[in-house]
């Protein structure tokens, strides 16, 4: 018996839209579309609940400042509270976390030469809360709690210099092989978050190309070996400044089993929207055959 990644999920972590449901504006009509988007998803999860989701997402200076900013984080606390973001805590559950598997997958994945740091004490932000609000729907945060146990996993994609798109990539693959050496009967959901193209600042802020867009999921999708091999340039020119998020996809892609010789997964779920706030909103579920 051994833990296995049965599917991928990737998603936008756009702040608003926690806002809009914690405020509870998701049927009106700016909301609707986006929300919508989701529907299938959350009946998805139900029908394949998962023991265990390993997110990928990027902490937005709550848990680390620029005083410290680590490239790659593994939490492998027992359960992370609601980040303070400025405004309050989000209306959610504690997330619970899962404390073995975790910690032998940072084991395992620096054993296999990615320096990882160790994380156990943080607060978790919009950027792991909203793909789960999405995915699960909303939850009483005194009486609800979230489907299953989570490992959050942070990127640091905000201060330059970010890993590559290959790096992740490649990151992706390391921690599939940690997953499948783990020996305990898991079905495990890997999530990589954030995205897709936008811009908060500068002259450009606004920015959201659509076309760009639908044509990196296309390469992800079909391709993800050369989708990793994107410079970052090309995120930031053709994405916006906040682009660069998508290489968290690249984590999550990379932990599907085609990319060691298995068949190409299964496009369950692809959901595509603008706007939502300033950002273009993608999705995707990906189960491995």
């Amino acid at each position: 018996m051994a833990a296995r990644i049965t599917a991928s999920v990737y998603t936008s972590h756009v702040p608003a839209i926690g806002a809009a449901l914690d405020l509870g504006k998701s049927q009106e009509d700016y909301w609707k579309p986006v929300f919508a988007g989701y529907d299938f998803s959350k009946q998805w999860m139900r029908d394949n609940p998962p023991d265990v989701i390993f997110l990928v997402y990027n902490d937005h200076a709550t848990a680390f400042s620029l005083e410290m900013i680590p490239t790659f984080a593994i939490g492998t606390a027992a359960e992370y509270q609601p980040a303070d973001e400025g405004w309050g805590p989000r209306p959610v559950p504690k997330v619970i976390g899962h404390p073995e598997l975790a910690s032998h997958i940072a084991q395992s994945v620096i054993q296999q030469d990615f320096d990882l740091t160790i994380v156990n004490k943080m607060d978790v932000d919009h950027g792991l809360t909203v793909p789960l609000s999405l995915m699960c729907g909303e939850q009483d945060p005194l009486k609800g709690a979230w489907p299953c146990p989570v490992i959050p996993f942070a990127v640091n994609v905000v201060q330059y210099p970010v890993p590559s798109g290959r790096r992740c990539f490649m990151l992706g693959q390391a921690i599939r092989k940690a997953v499948e050496s783990f020996d305990e009967d898991l079905n495990v959901h890997i999530w990589g978050t954030g995205g897709m193209s936008h811009q908060l600042q500068g002259a450009r802020a606004g920015l959201i190309n659509r076309e760009w867009d639908n044509a990196w999921l296309d390469q992800m999708i079909a391709d993800p070996s050369a989708c990793a091999q994107r410079n970052h340039i090309d995120y930031v020119r053709e994405a916006g400044s906040e682009g660069i998020e998508l290489v968290m996809w690249l984590i999550a892609r990379g932990a599907m089993t085609d990319v060691a010789g298995g068949p190409p997964p299964r496009v369950a779920h692809r959901f595509y929207h603008v706007p939502a706030s300033n950002t273009a909103v993608g999705h995707l579920i990906l189960e491995n055959r």
